[in-house]
Protein backbone atom coordinates (compact mmCIF):
# COMPACT_ATOMS: atom_id res chain seq x y z
CA UNK A 1 0.00 0.00 0.00
CA UNK A 2 1.54 3.58 -0.76
CA UNK A 3 2.62 5.35 2.38
CA UNK A 4 2.78 8.46 3.17
CA UNK A 5 6.23 9.51 1.30
CA UNK A 6 4.91 7.58 -1.79
CA UNK A 7 1.76 9.91 -1.30
CA UNK A 8 3.67 12.93 -0.54
CA UNK A 9 5.69 12.40 -3.57
CA UNK A 10 2.77 11.85 -5.55
CA UNK A 11 1.27 15.10 -3.99
CA UNK A 12 4.83 17.01 -5.20
CA UNK A 13 4.79 15.71 -7.97
CA UNK A 14 1.26 16.81 -9.70
CA UNK A 15 0.58 19.70 -7.47
CA UNK A 16 2.62 22.06 -10.04
CA UNK A 17 0.42 20.63 -13.14
CA UNK A 18 -2.67 21.67 -11.55
CA UNK A 19 -2.71 24.07 -8.73
CA UNK A 20 -4.42 27.37 -10.33
CA UNK A 21 -5.77 25.34 -13.03
CA UNK A 22 -10.21 25.12 -13.86
CA UNK A 23 -11.85 22.04 -13.96
CA UNK A 24 -13.38 22.02 -17.82
CA UNK A 25 -14.61 18.25 -18.07
CA UNK A 26 -14.39 15.19 -15.82
CA UNK A 27 -14.71 11.16 -17.38
CA UNK A 28 -16.25 9.06 -14.57
CA UNK A 29 -15.59 5.42 -16.75
CA UNK A 30 -16.17 3.60 -12.97
CA UNK A 31 -17.80 4.25 -9.54
CA UNK A 32 -17.49 1.32 -7.44
CA UNK A 33 -14.46 2.42 -5.37
CA UNK A 34 -13.89 1.57 -1.14
CA UNK A 35 -17.11 3.90 -1.56
CA UNK A 36 -18.70 5.06 -4.48
CA UNK A 37 -17.61 8.23 -5.91
CA UNK A 38 -20.02 10.43 -6.27
CA UNK A 39 -22.06 10.34 -9.71
CA UNK A 40 -22.83 14.26 -9.61
CA UNK A 41 -18.80 14.84 -9.52
CA UNK A 42 -19.00 16.65 -12.94
CA UNK A 43 -21.62 18.61 -12.08
CA UNK A 44 -20.00 19.55 -8.49
CA UNK A 45 -16.59 20.26 -10.50
CA UNK A 46 -17.19 22.01 -13.66
CA UNK A 47 -15.87 25.42 -13.35
CA UNK A 48 -14.03 25.42 -10.16
CA UNK A 49 -10.41 26.55 -9.72
CA UNK A 50 -8.35 24.13 -8.16
CA UNK A 51 -6.13 26.08 -5.51
CA UNK A 52 -4.09 24.02 -3.50
CA UNK A 53 -2.99 19.76 -3.49
CA UNK A 54 -2.58 19.22 0.41
CA UNK A 55 -1.71 15.81 2.08
CA UNK A 56 -2.89 14.63 5.53
CA UNK A 57 -2.11 11.71 6.86
CA UNK A 58 -2.24 8.85 3.23
CA UNK A 59 -5.03 11.34 1.91
CA UNK A 60 -4.48 13.92 -0.98
CA UNK A 61 -6.69 16.63 -0.60
CA UNK A 62 -7.52 18.47 -3.89
CA UNK A 63 -8.80 22.17 -2.49
CA UNK A 64 -11.35 24.00 -5.07
CA UNK A 65 -13.51 27.19 -4.80
CA UNK A 66 -15.72 25.45 -2.73
CA UNK A 67 -15.05 22.47 -1.65
CA UNK A 68 -12.52 19.51 -1.27
CA UNK A 69 -11.98 16.43 -3.24
CA UNK A 70 -10.41 13.71 -0.45
CA UNK A 71 -8.31 10.97 -2.44
CA UNK A 72 -6.94 7.82 -0.89
CA UNK A 73 -4.99 5.98 -3.40
CA UNK A 74 -5.93 2.24 -1.61
CA UNK A 75 -3.69 -0.19 -2.52
CA UNK A 76 -2.85 -0.08 -5.78
CA UNK A 77 -3.98 3.68 -6.93
CA UNK A 78 -2.14 6.23 -8.79
CA UNK A 79 -2.27 9.31 -10.24
CA UNK A 80 -0.91 10.34 -13.94
CA UNK A 81 -0.70 13.62 -15.38
CA UNK A 82 -1.10 13.36 -19.06
CA UNK A 83 -3.55 14.98 -21.93
CA UNK A 84 -7.02 15.21 -22.44
CA UNK A 85 -8.25 12.23 -25.25
CA UNK A 86 -5.06 10.68 -24.81
CA UNK A 87 -6.15 6.87 -24.93
CA UNK A 88 -6.84 5.41 -21.59
CA UNK A 89 -5.20 2.12 -20.01
CA UNK A 90 -6.93 -0.36 -18.45
CA UNK A 91 -8.41 0.92 -14.89
CA UNK A 92 -7.86 4.57 -15.76
CA UNK A 93 -11.29 4.98 -14.11
CA UNK A 94 -11.42 8.61 -13.88
CA UNK A 95 -10.11 11.77 -15.30
CA UNK A 96 -10.29 15.38 -14.35
CA UNK A 97 -9.66 17.57 -17.22
CA UNK A 98 -7.84 21.00 -16.95
CA UNK A 99 -7.03 24.34 -18.78
CA UNK A 100 -4.46 24.66 -21.02
CA UNK A 101 -4.62 20.43 -21.76
CA UNK A 102 -3.85 19.04 -18.67
CA UNK A 103 -5.28 16.16 -17.52
CA UNK A 104 -5.23 14.23 -13.86
CA UNK A 105 -5.69 10.26 -14.51
CA UNK A 106 -6.69 8.07 -11.46
CA UNK A 107 -5.62 4.39 -12.00
CA UNK A 108 -6.44 1.76 -9.54
CA UNK A 109 -6.69 -1.74 -10.61
CA UNK A 110 -8.41 -3.10 -7.01
CA UNK A 111 -10.46 -0.23 -6.83
CA UNK A 112 -9.92 -0.29 -3.03
CA UNK A 113 -9.12 3.58 -3.07
CA UNK A 114 -11.37 6.96 -2.47
CA UNK A 115 -12.19 9.79 -4.58
CA UNK A 116 -15.12 11.63 -2.17
CA UNK A 117 -16.10 15.62 -2.31
CA UNK A 118 -17.11 17.51 1.17
CA UNK A 119 -17.77 21.47 0.84
CA UNK A 120 -16.98 21.51 4.49
CA UNK A 121 -13.56 21.43 6.44
CA UNK A 122 -11.84 18.10 5.18
CA UNK A 123 -10.16 18.00 8.18
CA UNK A 124 -13.24 17.54 10.43
CA UNK A 125 -14.38 14.91 7.39
CA UNK A 126 -15.15 11.24 9.34
CA UNK A 127 -11.86 10.19 7.64
CA UNK A 128 -9.57 12.74 8.77
CA UNK A 129 -11.30 14.22 12.34
CA UNK A 130 -9.94 11.71 14.39
CA UNK A 131 -6.24 11.06 13.17
CA UNK A 132 -3.17 11.86 15.17
CA UNK A 133 -0.89 14.73 14.22
CA UNK A 134 1.92 14.36 11.36
CA UNK A 135 5.66 13.49 11.89
CA UNK A 136 6.70 16.58 11.80
CA UNK A 137 4.13 19.04 14.21
CA UNK A 138 5.27 20.20 16.76
CA UNK A 139 2.99 17.91 19.18
CA UNK A 140 4.77 14.81 17.64
CA UNK A 141 7.84 14.19 20.83
CA UNK A 142 8.96 12.07 23.21
CA UNK A 143 6.53 13.45 26.15
CA UNK A 144 3.33 12.81 23.85
CA UNK A 145 4.65 9.16 23.35
CA UNK A 146 5.47 8.61 26.81
CA UNK A 147 1.86 9.89 27.54
CA UNK A 148 0.24 8.43 25.12
CA UNK A 149 2.07 4.65 26.00
CA UNK A 150 2.32 4.97 29.49
CA UNK A 151 -0.93 2.57 29.92
CA UNK A 152 -0.23 0.19 26.72
CA UNK A 153 1.36 -2.90 26.67
CA UNK A 154 0.74 -3.41 22.85
CA UNK A 155 4.30 -3.70 20.96
CA UNK A 156 5.80 -0.25 19.81
CA UNK A 157 5.99 -1.08 16.46
CA UNK A 158 1.78 -1.44 16.69
CA UNK A 159 1.77 1.80 18.96
CA UNK A 160 3.58 3.24 16.18
CA UNK A 161 1.66 2.41 13.31
CA UNK A 162 -1.71 3.98 15.43
CA UNK A 163 -2.76 6.58 13.02
CA UNK A 164 -4.64 7.89 16.46
CA UNK A 165 -0.92 8.17 17.30
CA UNK A 166 1.02 9.65 14.72
CA UNK A 167 -0.37 9.77 11.33
CA UNK A 168 1.90 8.00 8.32
CA UNK A 169 4.39 5.65 9.67
CA UNK A 170 3.09 1.93 7.86
CA UNK A 171 4.82 -1.24 8.26
CA UNK A 172 7.93 -0.74 6.28
CA UNK A 173 8.53 2.86 7.71
CA UNK A 174 8.10 1.73 11.32
CA UNK A 175 10.17 -1.08 11.01
CA UNK A 176 13.17 1.39 9.67
CA UNK A 177 12.57 3.83 12.32
CA UNK A 178 13.17 1.33 15.15
CA UNK A 179 15.99 0.01 13.88
CA UNK A 180 17.54 3.43 13.24
CA UNK A 181 16.22 4.25 17.24
CA UNK A 182 17.94 1.18 18.10
CA UNK A 183 14.48 -0.23 19.77
CA UNK A 184 13.09 -3.88 19.41
CA UNK A 185 9.66 -3.97 17.73
CA UNK A 186 8.11 -6.03 19.97
CA UNK A 187 8.92 -4.13 23.34
CA UNK A 188 6.25 -3.18 24.93
CA UNK A 189 5.32 0.80 24.33
CA UNK A 190 5.26 1.65 28.34
CA UNK A 191 8.48 0.13 28.54
CA UNK A 192 10.27 2.58 26.62
CA UNK A 193 12.49 5.46 28.85
CA UNK A 194 11.73 9.00 27.65
CA UNK A 195 15.75 9.21 26.00
CA UNK A 196 14.98 6.43 23.90
CA UNK A 197 11.22 7.65 22.75
CA UNK A 198 13.21 11.27 22.10
CA UNK A 199 15.39 8.87 19.49
CA UNK A 200 12.23 7.40 18.07
CA UNK A 201 10.63 10.44 17.16
CA UNK A 202 14.33 12.09 15.26
CA UNK A 203 14.24 8.32 13.69
CA UNK A 204 11.00 8.39 12.33
CA UNK A 205 11.20 12.12 10.54
CA UNK A 206 14.56 10.97 9.10
CA UNK A 207 13.17 7.93 7.45
CA UNK A 208 10.27 9.54 6.22
CA UNK A 209 12.53 12.35 5.30
CA UNK A 210 15.34 10.06 3.14
CA UNK A 211 12.50 8.18 1.61
CA UNK A 212 10.46 11.25 0.05
CA UNK A 213 13.69 12.57 -1.57
CA UNK A 214 14.14 8.69 -3.21
CA UNK A 215 10.39 8.99 -4.25
CA UNK A 216 9.20 6.68 -1.85
CA UNK A 217 9.79 2.93 -1.73
CA UNK A 218 7.27 1.56 -4.44
CA UNK A 219 6.60 -1.87 -3.33
CA UNK A 220 4.00 -3.91 -5.80
CA UNK A 221 1.77 -1.99 -7.85
CA UNK A 222 2.45 1.68 -6.62
CA UNK A 223 4.62 4.50 -9.13
CA UNK A 224 4.69 7.59 -9.44
CA UNK A 225 2.72 10.23 -11.42
CA UNK A 226 5.27 9.61 -13.89
CA UNK A 227 5.16 6.26 -13.65
CA UNK A 228 8.31 6.05 -12.42
CA UNK A 229 9.40 3.63 -9.33
CA UNK A 230 10.93 5.03 -6.15
CA UNK A 231 14.35 4.24 -4.91
CA UNK A 232 13.92 4.43 -1.13
CA UNK A 233 13.75 0.49 -1.52
CA UNK A 234 17.42 0.04 -2.28
CA UNK A 235 17.99 2.35 0.73
CA UNK A 236 16.53 -0.18 3.31
CA UNK A 237 18.34 -1.48 6.43
CA UNK A 238 16.07 -4.22 7.52
CA UNK A 239 12.86 -4.88 5.88
CA UNK A 240 12.47 -7.57 3.55
CA UNK A 241 15.92 -8.64 4.58
CA UNK A 242 15.37 -11.52 6.54
CA UNK A 243 18.47 -13.83 6.83
CA UNK A 244 20.93 -10.97 5.78
CA UNK A 245 23.70 -9.31 7.77
CA UNK A 246 22.78 -6.28 9.57
CA UNK A 247 24.03 -3.19 7.75
CA UNK A 248 25.32 -1.63 11.15
CA UNK A 249 26.71 -4.48 13.22
CA UNK A 250 27.90 -6.95 10.15
CA UNK A 251 27.32 -10.60 10.16
CA UNK A 252 26.87 -11.26 13.93
CA UNK A 253 23.30 -10.87 13.26
CA UNK A 254 21.32 -11.66 10.91
CA UNK A 255 18.32 -9.87 10.22
CA UNK A 256 15.53 -11.41 12.19
CA UNK A 257 11.45 -11.63 10.87
CA UNK A 258 8.09 -11.73 13.36
CA UNK A 259 4.93 -11.63 12.84
CA UNK A 260 4.05 -8.47 15.65
CA UNK A 261 0.24 -7.37 15.11
CA UNK A 262 -0.55 -9.49 12.31
CA UNK A 263 2.30 -7.80 9.86
CA UNK A 264 5.68 -9.12 9.21
CA UNK A 265 8.43 -6.77 11.35
CA UNK A 266 12.19 -7.13 10.24
CA UNK A 267 14.68 -6.08 13.01
CA UNK A 268 18.28 -7.07 14.13
CA UNK A 269 18.11 -8.92 17.42
CA UNK A 270 21.53 -7.40 18.39
CA UNK A 271 21.10 -3.81 17.66
CA UNK A 272 17.56 -3.38 19.08
CA UNK A 273 16.78 -3.89 22.47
Amino acid sequence: MPELPEVETTRRGVAPHLEGRCVTGVVLRERRFRQPVPENLADILLGQRLTQVLRRAKYLLFKFTQGTLIVHLGMSGSLRITTPGSPPKPHDHIELEFDDQVCLRLRDPRRFGLMLWTPEDPLQHRLLAGLGPEPWDQRFSAEYLAQLASARSVAVKSFLMDGAIVVGVGNIYASESLHRAGIHPSRPARRIALPRYAALVVAVREVLELAIGFGGTTLRDFTHNDGQPGYFRNELQVYGRAGQPCLRCGTAAPIAQRVIGQRASYFCPRCQR
